[in-house]
């Protein structure tokens, strides 16, 4: 059975409630060794935390997301620091910008994500970027502000070639999700064509983004598998090949080694 890395879940939220044993199960089933567990505030990052405590092949990574910057305190950022001295916490994130909800101006949003930035550099952990309808603004930020040795991923990457190729040029790794499975969504698929293999990534963020041929379901781990399949079949190679790949950029990321 192939082993996949699903680099971005959210099984930390209300939706999983209910039946988290038996999604985690599934996922197993389907060939996800691992899953990076994001939390984006408070409830998510310590629900995120006793979670990674809990399960052995669950990682977090600790941010806070855009659109809630306006909540974000300094108190907010030394926590989040603090935290990273977790052995199991691997990044930090999601932060970034979006600008498709208005709750946080485009100005506060950008502090505040410049703020995790500096943090990503000063612990040493790659970053995990969030964008919506801003990928060109976010790369610009990477470039004024500079991307540390650890680098990240932009995830469930929605720009086009040009930016993908900024965020790239930068040391960013570019990472696919449901989306590149939608029939009507070409740009992820041309951009999925001319990522460089050693920078690619792939995930569900469940329970958002569920692939083909369960788009506006919920979404869940072992679905990563079918955006493997997919991004197999763009860049003409076996899904073995695909999962074999992007596993190791993962792991090499978030800097675990095989007895992980």
């Amino acid at each position: 059975m192939v082993e996949l890395f699903d680099t971005h879940v959210h099984v930390n939220v209300h939706q999983f409630d209910d039946d988290l044993e038996d999604v985690l199960t599934r996922a197993r089933e389907a060939g996800v060794k691992w899953m990076n567990v994001v939390g984006f505030d408070r409830e998510t990052i310590t629900r995120a935390m006793a979670l990674v405590d809990e399960y052995e092949f669950l990682y977090a990574t600790i941010g806070w997301h855009p659109v809630d910057s306006v909540d974000f305190t300094d108190e907010d950022l030394a926590w989040i620091e603090s935290l990273t001295e977790h052995p199991k916490v691997i990044a930090i994130g999601e932060t970034g910008l979006d600008y498709h909800w208005d709750k946080s101006p485009a100005a506060v949003q950008k502090e505040a994500f410049i703020k995790q930035i500096q943090l990503h550099k000063r612990v040493g952990l790659p970053l995990v970027i969030h964008g919506r309808e801003a990928q060109a603004d976010i790369a610009t930020i990477l470039e004024q502000e500079g991307v540390g040795p650890a680098g990240g991923i932009m995830h469930c990457f929605s720009g086009d070639e040009e930016t993908a190729k900024r965020c790239l040029d930068v040391g960013m790794h570019i990472s696919f999700g449901g989306p590149v499975t939608f029939k009507n969504a070409q740009l992820p698929k041309d951009v999925a064509k001319m990522v460089p293999l050693d920078r690619l990534l792939i995930e569900t963020d469940c329970p958002f983004l569920a692939p083909h041929p369960y788009r506006g379901k919920r979404n869940e781990p072992a679905h990563v598998a079918l955006v493997a399949e997919k991004i197999a079949e763009l860049k003409g190679v076996t899904v073995e090949e695909i999962a074999e790949i992007t596993t190791a950029n993962a792991k090499r990321l978030f800097g675990l080694t095989d007895e992980n």
